[in-house]
């Protein structure tokens, strides 16, 4: 069994090396710092993944606190960091996935072109479609699915999947004319 210590002097123990300190330590300001994420993310899987990457963070960079500010401001900063960088590399994921995906749309018309079949132009438009949009009109029109179906398939509401396909065909529309 712990015995409670102050806080500042569980920080002087886990600068020191002492693991049950640290340990100590960061189960006071687990929660402090989930809920935190929790309200800025909004996302309560991305909220927990961040607190532990925090957790492991400050174990990492423990003799580095200075006490300049409050233990759970450095812990609040430390996780802030984490979500922003988290923010960036799905931004460049995206970025990157987008890139990818022109690559292919243009390889698989060339491959079209070079064995003599038509790419029609609604292939083309279906590209710009983002995904959520693309994914239920293929569905609907390529594969005769029923809006339940697709609702289904997608995990959303029937009338979810009925409204994308509509969105869906006034951009395509909008992009053939």
């Amino acid at each position: 069994m712990f015995i409670h210590l102050e806080e500042h002097e569980l920080i002087r123990q886990a600068i020191q090396g002492d693991k049950t300190a640290l340990s100590q330590l960061l189960q006071q300001h687990y929660a402090f710092v989930y809920k935190y994420l929790l309200k800025i993310t909004l996302n309560p899987p991305m909220a927990e993944d961040i607190t532990q990457e925090a957790m492991i963070r400050c174990i990492e960079k423990i003799k580095l606190y200075n006490g300049k500010s409050k233990f759970s401001s450095w812990l609040i900063t430390i996780a802030t960091h984490l979500m922003i960088d988290q923010g960036r590399r799905r931004k460049r994921e995206k970025h990157w996935q987008e890139q990818e995906q022109q690559q292919s749309l243009r390889q698989m018309q060339w491959q079209a072109g070079h064995q003599h079949e038509a790419w029609p132009d609604v292939l083309n438009a279906l590209a710009e479609l983002p995904q959520e949009s693309r994914i239920p009109v293929i569905l609907k029109h390529y594969y005769s699915y029923t809006y339940e179906e697709i609702g289904q398939m997608l995990s959303i509401a029937e009338g979810t999947a009925k409204s994308r396909v509509h969105h869906a065909l006034k951009q395509l529309r909008k992009e053939l004319e």
